[in-house]
């Protein structure tokens, strides 16, 4: 599996101190004196994304015979799989949840897989979109799949603690690949099993 780079702690620490002294803030402060710290720790989990390939996840570089051994050839659809990342936009978090479909290419890949991969591109500064379709592309390479999709369902920071504070927004991004990139029987089965007992037909998200 391709390794993340190695943070900078003291960096990250000195620039955490600069930042809160820009805003007014006083890092000496009792309250605030392990804050540097505590971000710079916090950093290598919320970066860990950076510079690792998320289709490893699924059996290539080290991981062949885990997760991803099994075959077949129907539909396999993995729900709700949450998710968190930094909008790199504001470097503030949004989280949800990811919901996976896919068409195999003869290998199936285990829940743990789909967890390391979504991890790995989402661990990193991101918009929604991309995670979506990052995920998409890690699993139609990974696994060699016929037809992927993708979707996330998402709350952002950037939305509920800033400018007008919108609460209850929820962000939805689709990604398709292969077969399942245009709209045809075979995408809306895919739908369907995403939507299966969310009082959902699954055509809602056809033109998404």
């Amino acid at each position: 599996m391709t390794e993340a780079p190695d943070p900078d702690d003291d960096a990250v620490e000195a620039a955490v101190r600069a930042y809160l002294r820009a805003v007014g803030a006083d890092p000496d402060d009792e309250r605030l004196r392990r804050t540097p710290a505590r971000v710079a720790a916090a950093s290598r989990e919320l970066f860990a994304g950076l510079g690792r390939d998320a289709a490893d996840a699924f059996g290539s570089a080290g991981m062949a015979g885990t997760d991803a051994v099994a075959t077949g050839t129907g539909v396999v659809a993995v729900r709700r799989l949450p998710f968190r990342s930094l909008c790199e936009h504001h470097l503030l978090p949004f989280a949800g949840t990811a919901d996976v479909a896919y068409l195999p290419g003869g290998r199936l890949a285990g829940l743990g897989a789909f967890e390391q991969a979504l991890d790995a591109v989402s661990s990193r500064p991101q918009v929604q979109e991309r995670v979506a379709d990052e995920l998409a592309d890690a699993v139609q390479r990974g696994l060699g799949a016929r037809a992927v999709l993708v979707r996330t369902v998402a709350s952002h920071a950037c939305v509920w603690a800033r400018g007008r504070r919108t609460r209850g927004t929820e962000l939805v991004a689709v990604a398709a690949r292969g077969a399942w990139e245009a709209a045809g029987p075979g995408r809306a089965e895919a739908l369907a099993l995403l939507d299966a007992g969310d009082g959902s037909d699954g055509q809602g998200w056809m033109d998404s």
